[in-house]
């Protein structure tokens, strides 16, 4: 996610923070040391309202993060790839693969929800205990509000709509009821636009009579609105790409350079050539290393670009998007990896064959729409 920051690993993979997150923490901590705190346990001072609700929104932040965590470590026992996970204002999100069966897809989506509660039971558990106990009224405080907002945060993300959790487990259901993973994932995010589009207008009701939080739902049922659309897109993108082998989508033959020229050199000799943004590159033996945007080729200075290498300037081939012509396209964008993504290069027997850019995609879904969208096998 752009706006992140690595700050460590958690269950193996890779944990990164967006820059929301201070924002989110001081949202909750100001929540609860300026109003529920006060409430619940009166007559306290600044100091302890305050050290209290640090504490409260960082083991928030800390549930949240078990939460993903459960995610991704159920998706490693599944055998499905995992990217990353990010906290972010929205709590957090996995990147992972595909599952490749329904019982594994349920079993990713509500292991984070059943974390939550949970943690939200075991939380209320050690609050409502405490409380009884002389000096520790503003501790068992902060572990009741925490369970009770665990315990709104599994609910919620129950809720039958993609993205959210609910909307995966229905996804997951669906498809074992029916063995059709694309209208289970059409069904899915259909229900995720309805369920936001409801969630915005409550909360902009609520906001209307004079509820500042109706702004926060107004924001979320958004949210879920754009990325349920978005989702609903790529079921039928992927019903559209059904059959459709990676020769039948690439651009070929494509124009390539070779990566030891000079910057010079290759605008001059290769990328007035193209009709890509970007240009692939060859080594010595004419075997892919990798490909170089001409928008960075353009910003060397005239200076520099007798000097410089293309290859200086290229993505290597290791951080490339790559799949052969013979696999199921469909299959092949299930593994572009963060970071990778469009286009990806073609390769047969070590050699480049060709390449897919979203404009090739594009004109697989016009040719399905036109009625002509299945290719071969």
């Amino acid at each position: 996610m752009n706006g992140s920051i690595r700050i460590g690993r958690v269950v193996g993979v890779p944990l990164r923070m967006h820059w929301s997150v201070p924002l989110l923490v001081v949202f909750f901590a100001y929540g609860l040391g300026r109003r529920t705190l006060p409430v619940w346990t009166p007559g306290q001072s600044d100091t302890v309202y305050t050290l209290a609700s640090a504490v409260g929104a960082v083991l928030l932040m800390g549930s949240l993060l078990l939460h993903e965590a459960a995610h991704a470590a159920t998706a490693l026992r599944k055998k499905i790839s995992v990217q990353d996970v990010t906290l972010w204002a929205l709590g957090g999100m996995t990147r992972m693969g595909r599952p490749q069966n329904a019982s594994a897809a349920f079993a990713v989506a509500v292991s984070g929800p059943l974390t939550s509660l949970v943690t939200g039971g075991a939380a209320l558990g050690a609050g409502i205990a405490l409380h009884p106990l002389s000096g520790w009224a503003v501790p068992a405080a902060v572990l009741v509000w925490l369970g009770w907002t665990n315990l709104f945060l599994g609910v919620f993300n129950l809720l039958p709509a993609a993205p959210l959790d609910g909307g995966r487990v229905l996804q997951a259901l669906l498809w074992w009821r029916t063995g059709d993973r694309e209208r289970a994932d059409r069904a899915a995010s259909r229900s995720g636009q309805v369920v936001g589009v409801l969630l915005a207008g409550f909360g902009w009701v609520t906001f209307l009579r004079g509820s500042s939080g109706g702004l926060w739902l107004v924001f979320v049922g958004l949210f879920i609105t754009v990325v349920a659309g978005a989702e609903r897109q790529n079921a039928v993108l992927r019903t559209a790409l059904e059959g459709v082998r990676v020769a039948d989508a690439m651009t070929a033959p494509v124009v390539s350079g070779a990566d030891w020229l000079s910057v010079r050199r290759f605008i001059d000799e290769v990328a007035v050539e193209s009709r890509h943004s970007l240009v692939p590159l060859l080594d010595f033996e004419g075997r892919p290393s990798g490909i170089v945007h001409l928008r960075r080729l353009a910003a060397v200075p005239e200076g520099q670009r007798e000097t410089l290498r293309v290859r200086d300037l290229a993505t290597p081939l290791a951080r490339c998007a790559v799949a052969g012509p013979q696999e199921l396209l469909a299959e092949a964008l299930d593994r572009l990896r963060p970071g990778a993504g469009l286009p990806f290069l073609v390769v047969d027997g070590g050699l480049l064959v060709g390449i897919v850019t979203g404009k090739d995609i594009s004109r697989m879904m016009r040719r399905h729409t036109l009625g002509g969208g299945r290719g071969p096998g």
